[in-house]
């Protein structure tokens, strides 16, 4: 049950999970209020029921008796939450049921939650995942949950984000779409237009850059927070930075931008990013990264061999790490590159957190049915995401 899936990392992690669950052999569920991912989710195998519990309104439980009878009727295995208020209305039709036909309840931390009773509502499962060991620390600090926490990393799809195996024209349609010179060098800052994503410290870093050979690009949908897009462009206008940088709106197809990119910038200042997506998309795309070192990017980005860290809502530093970016030749930017594509491959597979978070239902339907008196239960499961 997620708000909708019209994108973010939240999303497009529930569709890798769903897909590799259906691939597997068992029942994928996601619960959402719809949006622009839906028909991939079902091309891949998931169901998708539609439920408007996005919305912040004391209406939205008035899917609890909905969704207990979805549960039983789909004889659900897995609950798994993946975001809190959804997380309400699952944990509320959860609790209705009896004991011995509740579902094993999971949840997933994927952010720095505000410390309060309504995020508390992530740690009311029996199984919390924490997608980084600095957001598994916030768990154990703030609310005092250890024994049932385990990090499993994000991770990216290494047929998708491949660039030994791509099609250049691909790469031709963006380049053309977006009017991209040649002859630049492009540094890419993907991510919602939000002013937590730092899009405004990015900007201002441009103002004291050595070189003006480049072309900064901002990926994301200009339509999602019209107010920071108006104070972006109010920036540009300032500074006239009109000539170096393109907001070129939503993006389809990230991996083809990657390819565009010769540098890649997470910029997320005033809150940490609690893993970072965007950057281990780049390092797998052969991509050098410069990311805030705060939050998950101190787990994922090695400073001075896959990119660099820089201090967050720091626009000096942050020009010049990119300054040093600009130096470095293409055999340098290069070795930085498939510095991190080894790490990817490493740590930080689609592959690896799939089977990590299968491991967990497994281990936990056991111990239910151990608790339950019953027998394990079987090998094909049935699990709905919320």
């Amino acid at each position: 049950m997620l708000p909708d899936l019209d994108g973010g990392g939240v999303e497009r992690g529930t569709l890798e999970v769903g897909k590799y669950l259906a691939s597997h052999g068992h029942k994928s569920i996601v619960i959402s209020g719809g949006g622009r991912l839906v028909t991939q989710l079902e091309e891949e195998g998931s169901s998708h029921f539609a439920m408007n519990v996005g919305v912040k309104s004391p209406t939205t439980l008035k899917y609890v008796l909905p969704l207990r009878k979805l549960i039983q009727k789909e004889g659900v295995d897995v609950l798994h939450l993946r975001s809190r208020l959804p997380a309400w209305v699952g944990y509320l039709a959860w609790k209705s049921l009896p004991p011995a036909k509740r579902p094993l309840l999971v949840t997933t931390f994927h952010g720095y939650y505000s410390v309060n009773v309504y995020s508390a509502i992530m740690t009311k499962s029996q199984i919390i995942i924490a997608v980084s060991d600095s957001i598994k620390k916030h768990i154990s600090e703030f609310y005092g949950k250890d024994d049932n926490v385990t990090t499993v990393f994000r991770g990216v799809d290494g047929n998708t984000f491949n660039p030994d195996n791509f099609d250049q024209n691909r790469i031709d349609t963006l380049h053309k779409a977006w009017e991209i010179p040649t002859g630049k060098t492009i540094i890419m800052l993907p991510g919602r237009f939000s002013f937590w994503k730092g899009q405004d410290i990015f900007l201002k870093s441009l103002v004291t850059l050595k070189s003006k050979n480049y072309l900064a690009v901002l990926v994301g949908d200009t339509q999602e927070n019209e107010k920071h897009t108006e104070k972006l462009n109010d920036i540009i206008n300032t500074y006239n930075l009109h000539d170096c940088v393109k907001m070129v709106g939503h993006c389809d197809d990230m991996p083809a931008a990657y390819m565009l990119a010769d540098i890649v910038v997470s910029a997320s200042s005033s809150e940490p990013e609690a893993f970072g997506r965007v950057s281990i998309e780049a390092m797998a795309m052969g991509k050098p990264v410069i990311a805030t070192a705060h939050g998950g990017s101190l787990e994922t980005v090695v400073h001075n061999e896959t990119g660099w860290l820089v201090q967050p809502a720091d626009v000096a530093d942050l020009s010049k790490a990119i300054d040093s970016a600009l130096s470095l030749s293409d055999e340098e930017l290069h070795t930085i590159g498939e510095n991190g594509k080894r790490r990817v491959t490493k740590a930080f597979t689609t592959q690896s957190m799939c089977d990590k978070t299968l491991a967990l239902y497994h281990k936990g339907l056991q111990e239910k049915s151990i608790v339950n008196g019953c027998a394990p239960h079987p090998k094909s499961i049935s699990i709905a995401k919320s």
